[in-house]
């Protein structure tokens, strides 16, 4: 008889189902599970919404480093100090 499971379903890794995955709460088999771009599951409407502001955050990071580098390619950052520190005897 042939057997059709793969290689992750023969190794001891959790289900992807089985915990929260913001705060690894485990899921029950009776709780709602709170989903976010596709296969992102969460235990609460609290974890979903706390990945969803880091997400938020994170790309408006990337938008922003992103727009000052296409803003002057060319323009070199100033010196912050003009002349080399030394010591004077």
């Amino acid at each position: 008889m042939f057997s059709y499971t793969t290689y992750k379903d023969q190794t001891n890794e959790p289900h992807f189902l089985d915990a929260c995955h913001l705060c690894r709460k485990p899921l029950g088999n009776n709780s709602d599970i709170f989903m976010y771009r596709g296969n992102t599951h969460f235990c609460s409407k609290d974890c979903r919404q706390e990945q969803i502001k880091f997400d938020a955050n994170k790309e408006k990071g990337w938008k922003l480093s992103s727009s000052r580098r296409k803003s002057d390619p060319n323009k070199t950052p100033p010196l912050t100090k003009p002349y080399g520190q030394g010591l004077l005897l």
